[in-house]
């Protein structure tokens, strides 16, 4: 998402309803939840799959949880879900803050099963009490999504490590890429970001005792050229090259274990070659995506998206990874019935494979999911009620293979 304000801005353990032949998933459109197939992988099997070899027991599960699930479900996922809303909001000037209020239960009664986060606050140039105060809610948010059953994913809106501004190119017209790879000027600096958020990842210990597995998407929608690490200010070989360090860094030099790797562009594709010009490659990605807003808006074309999900969808298929529409929505909902006759539609029109749809995050001032009372509410249930979408009250537990 191109954020507008950045201080403000702020599966399951899949229920085997009785025998079931090995890949026979449970039919769609029973409403019920999904059924795992007879015949599970070990962790063994399952690491082999994935960009980290050393990948925590419940990091692992989340991505064969999701991978089972995405043959017939899509989770839902709305950013900050728990950190604000529509005319309220957690802030350090609200404390004690209430991680239980959720725009999305309101209406529907249930938590979203996909809790979205950003690292904007956590890895960055500035510190003091209120990035102290960030630091601590973003925990609590993402531990507290792990213990409901949901599932967390951070993207990472960085500030430009050269000039220290804005992640906007146009706020800090700064080429940066080249200079925070290895041999450059400030490699360095870049590294101790990574090691904030590698310490920061150390600290989210759920309920039960373990690290809480994140699907961590750092340099998304680098097609289009608002961001420092767009298509305009940098090569493809050194965007790939940033991805691949990014990755390789946190996980054998900093040791972090509980995280999968997610990669989204914006939508400016229409074929898989298109779509795969700055893949850092199947090594370095355990989910593919697409953060979509312009093909979904009321002029938008249902069609068009759901051409580009079945692109993504194929790919992923094809390499084992996951996919989704990692970011999504429409601003203020101006078309009432926009979750089913726009979202939905284009997450059913293609034969797809989706681990989840994220829509972005409410605010005091605008909304991409319905509050209470407003005309979309009864759409929105309509949409959480359809049997190819799960909220946080269908998904059990994530986090554990058998």
């Amino acid at each position: 998402m191109r954020i507008k304000a950045i201080v403000i801005l702020p599966l399951i353990i899949f229920t085997v309803l009785g025998a079931c032949k090995k890949d026979s998933p449970k039919p769609e459109g029973d409403g019920g939840e999904v059924v795992v197939p007879e015949e599970i992988p070990d962790l063994t099997t399952v690491r082999t799959w994935l960009v980290d070899k050393s990948a925590t027991e419940e990091t692992t599960a989340l991505f064969y949880k999701l991978k089972v699930s995405s043959k017939t479900k899509v989770l839902f996922g709305h950013q900050d879900d728990t950190k604000r809303g529509y005319s309220w909001e957690n802030e350090q000037d609200n404390m004690p803050y209430d991680l239980s209020r959720s725009d999305v239960k309101e209406v529907t009664g249930a938590y979203p099963a996909v809790y979205g986060h950003d690292f904007i606050h956590i890895a960055n140039f500035a510190d003091g009490v209120w990035f102290d105060y960030e630091k601590q809610i973003a925990r609590d948010c993402a531990v507290q999504a792990y213990n409901r059953g949901g599932v967390n994913t951070f993207c990472w809106h960085y500030a430009n490590p050269v000039s220290k501004g804005s992640f906007y190119w146009n706020d800090s017209p700064q080429e940066a890429v080249s200079q925070i790879l290895p041999g450059g000027a400030y490699h360095e600096v870049y590294k101790k970001s990574l090691k904030e958020i590698a310490d920061f990842a150390q600290t989210l210990i759920g309920a039960d005792g373990k690290l809480v597995p994140i699907i961590f998407r750092p340099f998304h929608e680098f097609d289009g050229d608002w961001f420092w690490w767009g298509k305009a200010h940098c090569t493809a070989a050194d965007y790939k090259s940033l991805y691949q360090f990014t990755v390789t860094y946190l996980r054998d030099e900093l040791g972090v274990h509980n995280f999968l790797y997610a990669w989204s562009p914006d939508r400016n594709f229409t074929t898989e070659a298109e779509y795969l010009e700055r893949y850092p490659g199947d090594a370095f990605v355990d989910l593919v995506g697409m953060d979509n807003y312009e093909d979904m808006k009321v002029d938008g074309s249902v069609s068009i998206a759901a051409n580009k999900l079945k692109i993504i969808s194929d790919y992923a298929k094809k390499q084992n990874k996951l996919a989704a529409l990692t970011e999504t929505g429409l601003q203020n909902l101006t078309k009432k019935d926009w979750y089913t006759q726009t979202l939905l539609k284009a997450l059913k029109e293609q034969k797809v494979e989706l681990a989840y749809a994220m829509v972005w995050t409410n605010t005091p001032n605008a909304f991409w999911t319905p509050y209470k009372g407003h005309a979309s509410e009864s759409d929105f249930i309509k949409f959480k009620n359809d049997a190819y979408i799960m909220f946080g009250d269908k998904i059990g537990s994530m986090y554990k293979l058998k």
